[in-house]
């Protein structure tokens, strides 16, 4: 049976939020040019607390909390699904970074906590929060299959071959990344584009925060790994022809096997020398 052709519009928002009514405000405006999702950089809701070692209670929170509800409300107001985040604090005190996928009722519909977290001038996130232990899945959202990567996440390729594996279709990455490495990020979201044979959608935090150099375009790359879309607009909406998904795995790389048995003995092997050297 041949695929019917079918876009997936989305808007790449590269602001952060203190109030529902802006937030709402982007929202709208992206809805009416069409898309059906909207993403958010990284943790849009917090001022870029990494930018120090300190942490405070005020930047995090836990279920319910009033970042998770500003995201929901806006998402129910506006009329269109939202990728934004938070920093998440569980009953027993961690923290992870979190990404959170609300649909146009309001409703979380997918969630993914980051795994790779900088330790570095400005980019203290070891401080904030923990690195999340468990593997990213694929949400299913209106018929889509769709994977997220925060971050320095797509600088580890391991994850996005797994939401590969999974059949994603779209990889969101939310960004906070320096300007002066941006060349790095955009080769990195290329590969991980053409390995996986997805479209790769990143958004960025907009400008310094705390004088830390945050900035950088968002960026839209097609499964074939070509950049189709750089910018650094407020607002962006773009379509992505879901049809390039299926035309990229039908051809080299995509059509290769995932040896899912060699990689799961290999990185058994790598975790449990891991393990004897932090005993030793």
């Amino acid at each position: 049976m041949r695929s019917v052709a079918r876009d997936f519009t989305i808007a790449l928002i590269s602001e952060i939020f203190s109030s529902e009514s802006e937030l709402i405000a982007c929202l709208e405006s992206a809805r009416d040019q069409g898309a059906v999702l909207a993403i958010l950089p990284e943790l849009p809701f917090n001022l870029w607390s990494p930018a120090t070692r300190i942490a405070s209670p005020e930047d995090a929170e836990g279920p319910g909390g009033w970042r998770e509800k500003m995201q929901r409300a806006a998402s129910k107001k506006a009329g269109i699904a939202v990728l934004g985040g938070i920093i998440r604090e569980a009953s027993n005190g961690l923290r992870t970074n979190l990404a959170l996928l609300s649909d146009s009722r309001g409703r979380i519909v997918g969630s993914s906590a980051k795994h790779v977290l900088p330790d570095e001038e400005g980019f203290w996130e070891c401080d904030h929060y923990q690195p999340s232990t468990d593997p990213p899945r694929v949400v299913e959202f209106k018929g889509t299959k769709l994977g997220i990567q925060i971050c320095s996440d797509a600088n580890r390729p391991t994850a996005g071959q797994l939401l590969a594996a999974q059949g994603v279709q779209v990889i969101l990455a939310p960004r906070a990344s320096s300007p002066s490495s941006w060349k790095r990020w955009r080769l990195a979201y290329q590969a991980m584009a053409l390995t996986c044979s997805a479209w790769v959608v990143s958004v960025g935090r907009p400008r310094p925060e705390f004088g830390v150099d945050i900035g950088g375009p968002s960026l839209v790359v097609d499964p074939m790994g070509e950049v189709v879309l750089e910018t650094t607009d407020r607002i962006a909406v773009t379509a992505l022809d879901l049809r390039a998904v299926e035309g990229a795995r039908r051809s080299y790389p995509g059509y290769l096997a995932w040896p899912a048995k060699t990689y799961m003995a290999g990185w058994a092997e790598i975790h449990e020398n891991h393990v004897k050297q932090t005993v030793t």
